[in-house]
């Protein structure tokens, strides 16, 4: 008796499996094509991946040109302010050891830039005061924002609309000759004019 149960157990274990077996390759009908299931879920994998791919390649071909793009923007945005430099002379202007008022040769250069803001109401700068590297980091400071106010002052008296026109400060912080000579602090005492 044992053995004849044994018997119907294992055949009814393989008719599981069998069971189990077929009905993983069901025959599914989709638009007049026949697929077994086995069939049907690897296209829609591959169906999926390739959607996924596209995302990924639609991703990428939009963020190249979005990179593409502000990179257009940055070069075109130095090509105008180079342009305006040709316009206008936005020389650096200088100033005598400890000293903040324009000298005569500078009056030039800073009447050309007032010409060319009168004539260009849309263009407006940032005027930036330097020292060189004797002094106080905070006396520096200060004696680059007087330098940029006294180019500001004399902007404005040309006529140059104040709003159009900031001053900044650096001090020592930016020398344009890192050297500790007569010759490189003459270069660093300056104003220099940044369009916006």
């Amino acid at each position: 008796m044992k053995t004849r149960r044994t018997i119907i157990f294992l055949c009814l274990i393989v008719f599981v499996l069998i069971y189990a077996g077929c009905a993983e390759k069901q025959i599914t009908k989709r638009e007049g094509t026949v697929y077994t299931q086995d069939e049907s879920s690897a296209k829609q994998n591959v169906q999926s991946n390739a959607v996924g791919k596209s995302a990924k390649q639609n991703g990428r071909t939009s963020a190249g040109k979005k990179s593409a793009k502000q990179n257009n923007s940055k070069e075109q945005t130095t090509k105008a302010q180079a342009a305006v430099r040709r316009t206008a002379d936005l020389a650096d202007i200088h100033f005598d050891f400890d000293r903040y008022d324009i000298r005569q040769e500078d009056r030039k250069i800073l009447s050309s830039l007032a010409d060319y803001l009168l004539k260009n109401e849309n263009v407006k700068i940032v005027i930036e005061g330097n020292c060189d590297e004797r002094g106080t980091a905070e006396y520096n400071l200060a004696l680059g924002s007087s330098r940029a106010q006294e180019a500001k002052k004399f902007l404005i008296n040309s006529g140059v609309n104040p709003r159009r026109i900031k001053t900044i400060s650096y001090g020592m912080e930016r020398p344009l000759d890192p050297a500790h000579n007569e010759e490189a602090w003459a270069k660093n005492r300056r104003d220099q004019f940044i369009i916006k």
